[in-house]
């Protein structure tokens, strides 16, 4: 497993993405609209999610924030950066 932390500034994008990882994003501030699948969700602080493996998700952020997200299994793409 594997957690990240991530800080958004208000209109960044976490582009449209896939990856074989099941991932929890919990939204430690800010407002985000997160999109699963085809389903867009009003995210604020203290909300959480599940993305299941190779579901197409993104997030756009509304005001600025952080998220914090864990990975499982680890995203090894994330420690060669």
């Amino acid at each position: 497993m594997m957690l990240t932390k991530v800080k958004f500034e208000e209109g960044a994008r976490g582009e449209l993405h896939q990856h074989p990882h099941t991932q929890i994003s919990y939204v430690k501030s800010g407002v985000f609209h997160y999109t699963i699948g085809d389903v867009v969700h009003v995210m604020k602080e203290g909300d959480s999610c599940i993305i299941p493996g190779n579901i197409v998700h993104g997030c756009e952020c509304i005001s600025a924030g952080e998220l914090i997200d864990s990975f499982n299994p680890p995203r090894e793409d994330f420690l060669l950066q």
